[in-house]
């Protein structure tokens, strides 16, 4: 989801002349919440990159966190959950005012609760957590359960990555819908929220791949490739933005821009 530049919710108030004057609600017409299209940040650990770390890239430092979003904030950004983009593309439900965008964090890492949440309560943002259930205990620098109660009651929306991250498009139908739907139903039952959206691990997806999420009850998905996700997308192949370690608030705001302008995915991707 990508957000249009120049406040794509902003609203035109109205009024009734009767006996006395009465503000109604702002009608935005579909065509227009259509038009919208909202940036899909990725993070994932927030903190410096330990010595050795295979994927240094993946770490942002929580000073150049902090400082990326300020300058999101200062250029008018702000943040808001994928529900919340996709109940205003649907019913025209309103949104924060602002221009529109995503912060998604992968995987589950202690930092995302630690050095993220602070920083967007502060900011009064909101953003989306792509939770996998095993692989990341809080020894390895995962969440516990009462930092995702944590995350949920400070209003992050709570997505899933599925039960492992495995690579799903290797597996057979009945490892696939565990890894898919399983985790759905145990996050349900674990924290009472919906969980409506799926998150490729590493962007592998095929065809198999989306029609299990699908079945699964999710409304879509996530995926590694650059770009915007608009109204008119795929729902289950929405493109995203990666935030590498090292990028300055001024490059982050340059590369959401210019990934506005890459084009429509492929119809499956395998890799990222």
């Amino acid at each position: 989801m990508s957000a249009c530049g120049g406040g794509p919710h902003a609203r035109t108030g109205r009024v009734t002349h009767t006996s006395r004057q009465v503000a109604t609600r702002p009608v935005v017409s579909a065509a227009r919440r259509l038009r919208l299209a909202v940036p899909i940040l990725t993070y994932h650990v927030i903190a410096a990159p330990p010595p050795g770390a295979p994927f240094p890239g993946l770490y942002v430092t929580p000073s150049l966190f902090a400082a990326q979003v300020a300058a999101l904030a200062r250029a008018g950004w702000r943040g808001v959950t994928l529900d919340q983009v996709l109940a205003y593309w649907r019913h025209g439900t309103p949104l924060p005012r602002g221009r529109p965008i995503v912060l998604s964090f992968d995987n589950g890492y202690h930092s995302q609760y630690a050095d993220a949440l602070p920083v967007l309560r502060q900011h009064r943002w909101l953003a989306d957590e792509n939770l996998q259930l095993t692989g990341l205990p809080p020894s390895q620098g995962g969440l516990s359960a009462a930092q995702v109660r944590a995350l949920v009651r400070g209003g992050w929306e709570l997505d899933t990555q599925g039960l492992s991250h495995a690579d799903l498009v290797t597996l057979g139908p009945s490892a696939l819908r565990h890894e898919v739907a399983t985790a759905r139903q145990v996050l349900q039952r674990r924290f009472g929220v919906p969980v409506r959206w799926f998150c490729y691990p590493s962007g592998h997806y095929d065809a198999t791949v989306i029609d299990e999420v699908s079945r699964a009850g999710y409304v879509g998905s996530t995926t590694t490739i650059t770009g915007w996700a608009r109204a008119g997308d795929d729902p289950y192949r929405l493109e995203r933005i990666r935030v590498l370690g090292g990028t300055a608030p001024s490059a982050l705001l340059e590369e959401i821009a210019a990934a506005r302008r890459a084009g429509p995915p492929p119809p499956a991707y395998d890799g990222g």
